[in-house]
């Protein structure tokens, strides 16, 4: 029995970082940028208005204020994605609407604001000039050409998660397309003949396949593609069937079959048709977990086995499934956040294994509490519904009690934790 780091590092060695595809960028929300990104052009483009109002050469604004106007003669107007006719010269103004070119001689633009035109047309008085009624300095309200992305710079490095902030900087530089990491392909093979397909009757002695959707979903959230392969019966002819249809993937997860029963045959498969690497970790729940390599085909599929009892299943996913698909998508921190909280129930440790203790996380005047979801069986998927984290308690300690201070680690942030 292996301890839950050495578990992770062993899984984690046998898998690498996939090849990059191109995609559209909206498609690419999430994913690991491939390539460098370079710009072939200047945002902006141009010095433009960061304001609507007149573009001015700030020396005629000086002295300006509310009690004495600087009269400027308006002798035209640009609006954004038109180009300025003339140039300010001494004495004269343009109007100008936010993200317009800056016209040629000017440096400064003064908002709408800090202008008469308002009074001006109350008053129906001439709009042939304007009363400028603040000083301002040379720049001010003027965005510089290139000020946010200069022409050949590197504006995204090859390994940048891609949010709708890059997303957008990829739009503003005129790419529809980019190279990422490409996702994961993982099959997912629930095993055990008291299984059945969630859309049939149910029998006596039978249960729905909850695990299959709880994986895949855990899979397409982290960002992989869930290829569901159904249902493997209790046989290694079953079992090699279905893995016969999910060969092309880039890893197997199977649910059930891997605890020491007459009837759990994951072992057995991977033993006939591969290596088995690890058969059991020393964590609660999820001792009994495989991982090993599948040989067909040519081609070596990682195959992780998870239990099959549901929390098991997802508490293991967690730890071992979850950071190999960030490994394989190109990612570089594979760990949960984690808090410190203050436990509001004992937990005991009677085997000497690690605990992850499903857990409801509040914060409370500036500090974080934990309490424990309920009865903590592995079969009670409810638990983990009621959970946003999981305490962790040491395979060397005997349990915690009610007012120590926990590790826990994050499932997700709603806001009972903000």
């Amino acid at each position: 029995m292996v301890s839950v780091e050495e578990a992770l590092q062993k899984i984690l060695s046998y898998v690498d970082v996939l090849e990059p595809e191109r995609k559209p960028i909206l498609d690419s929300l999430g994913q690991v940028l491939g390539e460098d990104i370079r710009s072939a052009i200047d945002i902006p483009p141009l010095d433009n208005s960061a304001m609507d109002g007149y573009a001015v050469r700030a020396e005629d604004t000086h002295d300006a204020n509310e009690a004495s106007a600087k009269i400027l003669s308006v002798i035209g107007e640009v609006a954004a994605g038109s180009m300025p006719r003339g140039e300010v010269k001494r004495g004269s103004t343009i109007r100008i609407m936010t993200g317009a070119p800056v016209p040629q001689g000017a440096d400064a633009v003064v908002p709408f604001e800090d202008t008469d035109e308002v009074a001006r047309k109350a008053s129906h008085r001439d709009l042939s000039q304007i009363g400028i009624l603040c000083e301002v300095r040379k720049g001010m309200n003027v965005r510089r050409k290139g000020e946010d992305i200069a022409e050949g710079s590197l504006v995204l490095r090859k390994g940048t998660v891609l949010r709708p902030s890059e997303i957008g900087v990829l739009a503003s530089l005129g790419r529809p397309a980019v190279a990422v990491i490409r996702r994961p392909i993982i099959s997912i093979l629930a095993t055990g003949d008291e299984l059945t397909d969630i859309d049939q009757p149910l029998s006596a002695g039978k249960i729905y396949n909850s695990n299959t959707y709880t994986i895949a979903a855990e899979v397409m959230r982290y960002g992989g593609i869930a290829k569901i392969l159904g249902i493997g019966r209790d046989s290694i002819q079953s079992l090699m069937e279905k893995i016969d249809e999910g060969v092309d993937s880039d890893m197997f997860i199977t649910c059930g079959g891997v605890s020491k029963g007459d009837y759990d045959v994951v072992k057995d498969v991977l033993a006939k048709c591969g290596e088995i690497t690890l058969q059991t970790v020393c964590m609660k729940p999820g001792k009994p977990s495989a991982f090993g390599i599948i040989e067909k085909g040519g081609r070596k599929v990682p195959l992780l086995g998870l239990p099959g009892n549901p929390v098991s299943s997802m508490v293991t996913f967690e730890q071992f499934a979850r950071p190999a698909i960030l490994k394989m998508l190109g990612k570089s921190e594979f760990a949960k956040p984690s808090i410190a909280a203050t436990m509001e129930d004992d937990i005991v440790n009677t085997d000497g294994r690690r605990i992850f203790s499903r857990v409801t996380v509040a914060k409370r005047n500036g500090k974080y509490y934990a309490r424990v979801t309920g009865p903590q069986g592995s079969g009670i998927l409810t638990s983990m519904v009621k959970a946003n984290g999981l305490a962790v308690i040491s395979e060397n300690a005997k349990g915690v009690k009610k007012g120590d201070i926990v590790q826990v680690q994050m499932l997700d942030w709603g806001e009972e934790v903000y």
